[in-house]
Formats: structure tokens, C-alpha cells, sequence
């Protein structure tokens, strides 16, 4: 039988107590421990930690259960070792061959306090044979099989408690072995600009959301509303909920809790997801999860710490969240670019995660475009809206993350198919939706003329749009300059509403042409009122009613008109509005939403959304102390402060990736591309 050899760190407050720590005799380290009648005591914090890796045993606590034979030689000695990413370490020698590997798992916390951090000296000395790196890992396929099965096989040490301090002393969160790189923050920051009393209170109630795991900070839960009496999942945290609340956080030099959540999240990617007897691809992340303290069997008065994730299974519709694994990989990035740390994008857990995501999106199926096809609810818009198809919303997210997995994914002989799959589908996909999801007053006198019914090769109306579908409201909505990218697009069908975050995605990763991310913001200038009006911004436009209503939402009492999902105002899009005006050197426009949020938010108690066509009422339904409302709106201010650093979170055109085209690999003459012709209407 495989045994199995764990040494747990922790850098939390340095409570000492005594661990007896004892091991079954094993070559996990390269070397034999020799038996001994002795023991090894070792003074370790207060945390307390479990490491298992099948679903329902990630969890932290006092014990770790598994073998007792043998114990370390105290003649082998310790040295110091300073790596913080060095925390917990358990694997099987018979498993992994001759090279074990050392795989991290189990409890997360921040820096290493160097009195309380001891290491075997040969492991210490040889700890770095056992990086995360990718480089060690180049020719290397085992970590790959050990985290994809997510199955060890093996027993954890027994570490039980010989002596125990007070319990109730006070926990303290301490950001300051955050791994923000602070000088070149502070450079840009320069002197700090006094905060107001609103966004005192906004990082007040944005701390107070935050979620403990193990004594270190993992994420923010979605409300933390104190009327609230049945929190459903808003007690969760969610990883697109999270997002901008990381970026608040790494703003502010505050890395520590995003690395934490980054993660975490990853170690939830591996585990067993089953609905009905499915399981789907292992890429998929959870659209949340939460901490629960669970008592342990025996023990009285004793809890441990267990993550439970919902990957769908648990969700309205039973929907799995495609756009977690997207924004997962854009707030990687995000976490690299601020803080100068691409030690984490580099581990090798954390290239298997991004390819694993990759997987799944990037997988052969049957549809003949670029385009990731989704059912309806799979992403932020998380209820039947007739989104199902093609949403421009999962196109934007799935470009910016492809951009940013160009750019993290380490190139090798393993990679090379997955880099040049991925630029294939970067120059198919901008294609793609510059050419059919953009329309301008131009593009929809065109549509008005359609020929329908086309058979051919070189047809104009490639996807038998009938002019009827044209609506009434965009005919006279639509302004002179400016236009915007639809909705959706299949098969006779084109969705004309305006989407919101799709548009703001599309400019943020040059997803549009610059010309096309310009006419966007020109629209939303022009339409203030009808997409900004009393609070930033429209999820979408216009609101389903009537029939419509009651045949695509099936008669949602949540999605009534101008509510919710169905062209409510949503106060945390404004971030991206912000950044989206930043990068199109608008800061003006970003502004003047600031400030008609600012008006209000704290008096309405930071709502989740608001109702009414102009946005006047606090949504029927909506949550107070939103916690993505709270952190919207301390991002928008840290981008506006910082224009420099906002530049590291969006992207300019990359004219490489037009001139890839999958076309000119064809040896016949059948295929025909209209790139070239398309190229010169859309680059400027």
C-alpha cells in the first residue's frame, strides 16, 4: 500500500501549542526516514488543517488523520525556509514513481514567519526539485494524470493535539504579507487623495464581507444584508461576484485575499461534479461556494472547516456557470499585471487549471462558428432571458479570456497545439462578431434589403436573417452616429437588444474594431437617458413585455419588465463602464456616472439593482449591502485615480491576430474568405 507523508506550515497568528507529529516510514523527499523509538515535537500556530483530496474532505481543522508508525529522527535537525508558497505538502511515493512529486494542498495562509516555519533540512535543501514551475515540469506528464484524476489514493499523518492555548483569543487579519508589488503601486499612486465619507463606509461594509477559511481570507460573500432573513445562496461567494471586489483589493495593495480565492477556487475545479448520473468536463469551475463549520465526529464542541461548491447542481435550472472558468482566468491576469507576481501563473497546478478551462471551450462539436454555444442562465444574466445560443456576453468574456491565456500559457512541446488552437480561434472569433454582430444605422438599412433564401457560397445574407425581424423600436432608437453589437446570433435569428456587458467587454479587449468601441460609447452618450438615466447601467435594452415577456421568460414574476435581468439598472456594471471610458480616454462620461451613483447608494443601503424604465426605485426583489454594488463602485473610483494602472487591465488591437486565418491553410479552391475584403472596412 502506498503510505503517505504530509508536513503541514502555517504563518498565521503565532499561538504556539505542541504538535506530536509522527510518520510512516517513506521516500517521499528522496530519502528513507529511518525508524525511531523517538519523537519529534514541534511548536506550529494555532490553525487548524486537514489535507484529503476527494470532494468533502477539503477542510481545515486539528487533526489529520492516517498512519502513526515511526517517527522523525530528531538527529536529522530543521533549518528555516522562506518560501511562502511552501504551505502543506501530502503525496504517495509508490504512486509517483521514482521523482515524487509534491503536491500543495489543503489550507492556505499568508506569509511565513520564519520562528515557526521548520522543514526536514534535506527537504529544505531540495525543496526547489519540487517547484510548481513549469520548467521543471516541461517533458513531465504525472502532475498532469495525478490533478486531472484528482485521486491520490493515499492516507494523511495523524497530527494530534498535546496541548491546546486559549481559544478565544482574537484573530487578527493581517494584509501585510500581501504580495501587491507596493513601490510601483505607490508610484503610481503618488499622494493619496483624501477618501470621503462614502467610501469610508464603502470599504467598511466591503471588509465586513469578507469570507475566513482556516484563518486566511478566500473571498466576499455576495450580500450581507441584516434583514435578510433567508439568504438563499447570497451568502455564497461567487466567483463573477468576486471579481471586482479583487480588483478593489489589489488597488488598494491588498494581493493576499485574491491569491487565496485564486487558489482555492482551483483546488474546487478537480473535484467530482454529478447531476442525475453526468458528470461534465473537469474544466468547469463552481459558480460559488461557501465555508461551513461542521462538527467532528466525537468531538464535542469541535468544528472543522469543509469548502462546498456549486457547480450547477444546486442552481435555478440546474445551469453550470460557463463564465466562471472565463473570469477566473481574466482575474489571474489581473492578479499578475498589479501586483508583478507571475510566480502564481506559472505554477504548474495553475497552467493545468487554465488548459483544463481551455479544454472545454476550445472542444470540437458540431457548430460550424467561433462562437461558444450555451443554453440560457449560464451567465450573469442567470434566468431564462432568451439569451440561449450565441450571447454576446460569453463571446466577449471568452475572447478577453483567450487573450489573457495567450499571454499566461507557458509555450512548449506540450502547448504548442493548445497556443496555436488558441490564436486560430482569437482571428476567428474578432472576425466573426465584427462582421455579423455589429450594427450601425448603415448596417441595418442592409439588413432592411436582404435578399432571403440565399444557396450559395457567396451569399450576402449568410444566416437568412427575413428583414421582418427588424423591430420597431430600433428603427427610431438607433442614433445617426454610433452603433453597437447585438445580442445574439443563429440561424435566422438576431437578438437586437443592447447588452451591456457584452458591449463594455468588447471595447475593454478589443474585441470590436476601434471604430466599433468608439460608436459604442457614442451610443450610450446619446441614449444617457435611456441606459444611464437616474443609475448606472441597463443590464439590457429594451425590457421584454407582453407576450414576449410571457413566451421567453415563461412569465418570470422576478424578470417583470424593466426589473432584474429584464432591463433593470445594475450599479455594478459601472467599473467597466469605467474602464471601458479609460481606454477610450472618456473619463468624462465614467465620471458623470460616478457621480449619480454616488447620490444615492449609501442612502438606498447599496441595493443589488434598481427598477423602472429610468431607474428610480430600489428593485422589488433586490438585496441591500450587495457586496459587488459596494465594490463597483471603489473600483470605478481606483480607476479613475489610477489611469496607468487601469491601462494594465484592458487591451489594445492586435493586428497579429488579423492576419491569422485558418483559410489560407485549405488546398482547394472551394473555401472562400471574405477577411481581406472585411479587413479594410473595419481596421483602422
Amino acid at each position: 500500500m502506498g503510505s503517505c507523508s504530509c508536513i503541514g506550515l502555517s504563518s498565521s497568528k503565532p499561538f504556539c501549542r505542541r504538535i506530536l507529529i509522527t510518520y510512516k516510514r517513506s521516500s517521499l523527499f528522496g530519502f528513507q526516514i529511518p525508524i525511531s523509538n523517538h519523537s519529534a515535537v514541534i511548536n506550529l500556530p494555532k490553525s487548524r488543517f486537514k489535507l484529503l483530496g476527494s470532494r468533502g474532505s477539503h477542510t481545515c481543522k486539528s487533526k489529520v488523520l492516517g498512519f502513526r508508525e515511526g517517527a522523525i529522527d530528531p538527529n536529522l535537525g530543521f533549518r528555516d525556509v522562506s518560501d511562502s508558497n511552501q504551505k502543506g505538502f501530502c503525496g504517495s511515493a509508490l504512486n509517483w514513481g521514482r521523482q515524487p512529486r509534491v503536491l500543495l494542498n489543503g489550507c492556505l495562509a499568508g506569509g511565513i514567519d520564519r520562528r515557526f516555519s521548520r522543514l526536514v533540512s534535506k527537504v529544505a535543501s531540495d525543496y526547489r526539485n519540487h517547484s510548481t514551475s513549469v520548467e521543471s515540469h516541461v517533458n513531465d506528464t504525472s502532475w498532469e494524470r495525478i490533478y486531472i484524476k484528482g485521486r491520490l489514493n493515499v492516507k494523511p499523518l495523524v497530527i494530534e493535539e498535546v496541548e491546546r492555548k486559549d481559544e478565544n483569543e482574537e484573530k487578527v487579519l493581517d494584509y501585510s504579507h500581501s504580495s501587491v508589488n507596493k513601490e510601483s503601486l505607490d508610484t503610481v499612486l503618488g499622494d493619496e487623495r483624501k477618501e470621503s465619507e462614502i467610501e469610508k463606509e464603502a470599504w467598511k461594509l466591503l471588509r465586513g464581507s469578507i469570507v475566513n477559511y482556516c484563518g486566511t481570507p478566500i473571498g466576499t460573500v455576495a450580500a450581507t444584508d441584516p434583514a435578510d432573513k433567508l439568504p438563499l445562496n447570497y451568502d455564497q461567494v461567487f466567483i463573477r461576484d468576486f471579481v471586482p471586489s479583487a480588483l478593489a483589493f489589489l488597488l488598494n495593495g491588498e494581493g493576499e485575499i485574491v491569491k487565496n480565492f485564486l487558489l482555492h477556487t482551483l483546488q474546487l475545479q478537480s473535484w467530482e461534479k454529478t447531476v442525475d448520473c453526468h458528470s461534465p468536463g473537469q474544466g468547469l469551475m463552481p459558480a460559488s461556494f461557501k465555508v461551513r463549520s461542521v462538527a467532528l465526529d466525537g468531538k464535542s464542541g469541535e468544528f472543522e472547516d469543509v469548502l462546498d461548491p456549486d457547480f450547477g447542481e444546486s442552481a435555478i435550472g440546474r445551469v453550470a456557470p460557463v463564465d466562471s472558468g472565463l473570469w477566473w482566468i481574466i482575474l489571474l491576469r489581473a492578479y499578475g499585471k498589479i501586483t508583478g507576481d507571475y510566480s502564481l501563473q506559472e505554477r504548474v497546478d495553475v497552467q493545468t487549471g487554465i488548459r483544463l478551462i481551455l479544454k472545454l471551450c476550445l472542444s470540437d462539436g458540431f457548430d460550424m462558428f467561433p462562437t461558444l454555444l450555451v443554453t440560457d442562465g449560464s451567465c450573469m444574466i442567470d434566468r431564462r432571458m432568451g439569451i440561449h445560443g450565441h450571447p454576446l456576453e460569453i463571446q466577449a468574456l471568452f475572447y478577453s479570456a483567450l487573450r489573457c491565456s495567450r499571454e499566461m500559457v507557458k509555450v512548449n512541446e506540450s502547448t504548442q497545439g493548445l497556443a496555436a488552437a488558441i490564436n486560430n480561434r482569437l482571428s476567428a472569433l474578432s472576425f466573426h462578431i465584427r462582421e455579423y454582430y455589429w450594427v450601425d444605422m448603415k448596417k441595418i438599412n442592409e439588413i432592411y434589403r436582404y435578399k432571403t433564401e440565399e444557396y450559395s457560397t457567396d451569399a450576402i445574407n449568410k444566416f437568412n436573417i427575413y428583414p421582418e425581424q427588424i423591430p420597431s423600436w430600433l428603427v427610431d432608437w438607433i442614433p445617426e452616429s454610433g452603433g453597437y453589437l447585438i445580442g445574439n446570433l443563429q440561424p435566422a435569428h438576431m437578438d437586437f437588444r443592447f447588452f451591456t456587458l457584452g458591449n463594455l467587454w468588447a471595447i475593454v479587449s478589443s474585441l470590436g474594431t476601434p471604430k466599433q468601441n468608439d460608436g459604442i460609447l457614442n451610443l450610450i452618450e446619446e441614449k444617457w437617458d435611456d441606459l444611464v438615466a437616474n443609475m448606472p447601467l441597463k443590464i439590457c435594452y429594451p425590457a421584454l413585455d407582453y407576450d414576449e415577456w410571457r413566451i421567453i421568460t415563461g412569465s418570470d414574476p422576478k424578470n417583470t419588465p424593466w426589473s432584474y435581468h429584464n432591463g433593470g439598472s445594475w450599479p455594478t456594471l459601472l467599473w467597466q463602464f469605467t474602464l471601458a471610458c479609460i481606454k477610450m480616454k472618456r473619463p468624462e462620461l465614467a465620471r458623470k456616472a460616478i457621480a449619480l451613483a454616488e447620490k444615492r447608494l449609501s442612502l438606498d443601503q447599496w441595493p443589488e439593482y434598481y427598477d423602472t424604465r429610468y431607474g428610480r426605485f430600489i428593485g422589488k426583489q433586490s438585496r441591500l449591502y450587495q457586496t459587488w454594488t459596494i465594490a463597483g463602485f471603489l473600483t470605478s473610483k481606483k480607476l479613475l485615480e489610477n489611469s496607468e494602472m487601469a491601462s494594465k487591465l484592458f487591451w489594445e488591437e492586435d493586428y497579429q491576430l488579423l492576419e491569422n486565418c485558418v483559410c489560407g491553410l485549405g488546398k482547394h479552391g472551394r473555401k472562400k474568405c471574405s477577411r481581406s475584403a472585411a479587413r479594410s472596412h473595419f481596421v483602422l
